[in-house]
């Protein structure tokens, strides 16, 4: 059998979600900036929602795939502050914007441009966008980083699920696909329609990226706030 064979049925047997590493990392996130609204972008059974719930006013979830969405909206069933809808992205109609959106895993399912570019309309002024996304590996930098990434692999998968499985955490089921676009069409994508964003490398085949949405600029000829004590002009004598 060859090495990367026996690789593949090793991580079958013992398999853990890449994407709930991050969860933290994401909470953090969306904690520091102060939003009281989120909208989360893919969110599968729901396990980044369970996590950030308790620090967020409003949280909608949107998940294309039905037995999914399912799960997800049982789970929450009753809570009042949050809502699963089954429906795609692209099939989003919505007037309102959040002040927070995450997208773990989702964003290399959809179309990258016409996707950013609805991400910052729907986003706030003032608001944040958090991504923790997969790329296509090109070039030894990446090929690096994915040796490092499949050895690290199944030191964790051991540790995390010690015990041999034939069957994948429901959290893991939900359609996969491969992603199109390598880091750097991602960064220059990015840079233009989200200029300002920060992304880095991380472990195991992933990536985070962090926008700020610029506040509204009061308009010319408004009064901007200022802390300095307004003078009194003197009356006309």
């Amino acid at each position: 059998m060859a090495l990367s064979s026996r690789i593949d049925r090793f991580n079958e047997r013992h398999p853990w979600s890449h994407n709930d590493l991050y969860g933290g990392w994401v909470v953090h996130q969306v904690r520091s900036c102060g939003a009281e609204s989120l909208l989360d972008i893919g969110c599968g059974t729901g396990n980044l929602i369970d996590r950030i719930r308790t620090h967020v006013d409003r949280v909608t979830g949107i998940e294309p795939d039905a037995a999914t969405a399912r799960v997800a909206a049982a789970r929450f069933a009753g809570n009042d502050s949050v809502v699963i809808e089954q429906v795609r992205f692209d099939q989003l109609r919505s007037p309102r914007q959040w002040e927070a959106i995450t997208l773990v895993a989702a964003l290399h399912h959809l179309p990258l441009v016409d996707t950013l570019r609805d991400l910052d309309r729907l986003l706030s002024p003032g608001g944040r966008l958090v991504v923790v996304g997969c790329f296509r590996s090109a070039g030894p930098i990446d090929y690096a980083t994915g040796f490092v990434s499949s050895i690290a692999n199944l030191v964790v998968g051991k540790i995390k699920h010690p015990h041999p499985s034939d069957q994948l955490p429901i959290e893991m089921t939900a359609p996969t696909t491969a992603p199109r676009e390598t880091l750097t069409e991602i960064r220059c994508a990015a840079a233009e329609y989200l200029p300002g964003a920060r992304i880095r490398r991380r472990l195991f085949w992933r990536y985070s990226l962090v926008y700020d949405k610029q506040r509204l600029r009061p308009s010319s000829g408004a009064p901007e706030h200022s802390d300095m004590p307004v003078r009194q002009r003197r009356p006309p004598t």
